[in-house]
């Protein structure tokens, strides 16, 4: 919350106060860079609302240059138009790039079809050489709360990792039988020791950074003055808020609180439970297909 509003907490969001790079995520890295010469494809998880955000940029030079598969996933979350967009501009890079939704399956085939692809060549010199049923071995790699463990979960059709909608679900690599050519490597989630804190306001929005180590109610807050700005409509949709006008983002959240009963004793208003009630409609798509980063703002 911002500090002239009475009763707001006056923390806000700073990379001095959030410890989003524990120690067990540098173990991680190191555990990922040492498997990946075994891999034949890697494909990489991006959050369709937030490409670049959601990108580590430590995965390129862990990657090198291995063929890789882009998945925006949970497309069915983002704005349809910014997801053609982004499919293009990561396509004009010359890198495969495929839209996933993986609670209904959508994009699954295409992924499983651009992995053989890719291989082809190096399978094909394998074959010449006498080298036949050699599986091919694939990565999973993303930031947490990606979406890593239900996308596995569709592309080998079954309940085989454990999912969960908070960060840190998968703990250790692990191989998976996608099919009897495919093996596949699913790797823990793991961030990057700084970012900039318009990335880290993204990651949080999104739940790519645990509630607990957030202040919930500055980042509520400056997520509804996102949304207002660019998806007005939706927002207000959302909440019955008609041709209600305001001044100030408090304004709004307040009428938001009103709405919705986050109201304590004294008729106050319950900050926490409005912050979670906004962050979980918003990551659960309740709000509207929303993209926070459109290609058109980024330098191409």
């Amino acid at each position: 919350m911002k500090k002239n509003d009475s009763n707001k907490s006056e923390k806000s969001f700073s990379s001095s106060s959030i410890n989003w790079y524990p120690g067990h995520m540098v173990k991680t890295k190191r555990k990922i860079q040492e498997t990946l010469n075994l891999i034949d494809v890697v494909v990489e998880l991006l959050d369709a609302r937030i490409p670049i955000a959601s990108k580590n940029p430590d995965i390129d030079d862990l990657i090198g240059n291995k063929n890789r598969v882009i998945v925006l996933n949970k497309c069915d979350l983002a704005n349809d138009e910014e997801n053609k967009k982004w499919v293009k501009y990561y396509n004009n890079l010359g890198m495969k790039c495929i839209l996933v939704d993986s609670t209904t399956g959508k994009g699954i085939k295409e992924v499983i079809e651009a992995v053989y692809e890719l291989n082809k060549e190096k399978n094909d010199k394998l074959i010449k050489s006498g080298v036949v049923n050699k599986s091919i071995k694939l990565a999973i790699v993303g930031i947490p709360n990606v979406g890593k463990s239900s996308f596995i979960n569709k592309l080998v059709n079954k309940n085989i990792v454990k999912v969960g909608n908070r960060p840190g679900v998968t703990t250790s690599n692990q191989w998976v039988r996608v099919n009897k050519d495919i093996l596949l490597l699913d790797t823990p989630g793991v961030l990057w020791p700084k970012f900039e804190e318009e990335i880290g306001l993204k990651l949080c929005f999104t739940g790519c950074i645990k509630d607990e180590i957030i202040d919930i109610e500055t980042i509520s807050y400056d997520l509804i003055e996102l949304l207002a700005k660019d998806y007005k409509k939706m927002l207000y949709d959302r909440y019955k808020l008609e041709d209600f006008e305001y001044e100030e983002t408090m304004e709004l959240l307040d009428k938001i609180a009103q709405k919705r009963g986050c109201i304590i004793s004294g008729g106050r208003i319950d900050y926490t439970k409005l912050g979670h009630l906004i962050l979980d409609e918003f990551q659960v798509g309740k709000i509207g297909k929303i993209t926070l980063e459109k290609v058109d703002e980024i330098n191409v």
